[in-house]
């Protein structure tokens, strides 16, 4: 990736296997980082958690939501 290219995150639902993060990120052009990112739960209203996300080139994470969906469906219908 370019250096002044624009990048993109995808946020990574927590309780998403391990496997299936590990697979995407060799599977893809992406990256997993680290986000601090503020919860919108009724009694977490406001509070900030540090969660996952898959970023690189727009085109590449909106590949990688669509796989990950598809692979997190399969992951639950077993």
């Amino acid at each position: 990736m370019a250096e002044n290219e624009q990048l993109y995150d995808i946020l990574i639902p927590p309780g998403v296997p391990q496997k299936l993060i590990v697979d995407i990120s060799k599977k893809f052009d992406v990256k997993v980082v680290e986000r601090m990112e503020k919860l919108k739960f009724a009694n977490m209203e406001g509070d900030e958690r540090e969660l996952l996300a898959f970023r690189g080139k727009l085109d590449v994470v909106r590949n990688v939501e669509k796989y990950m969906l598809e692979q997190l469906k399969v992951f639950i219908d077993k």
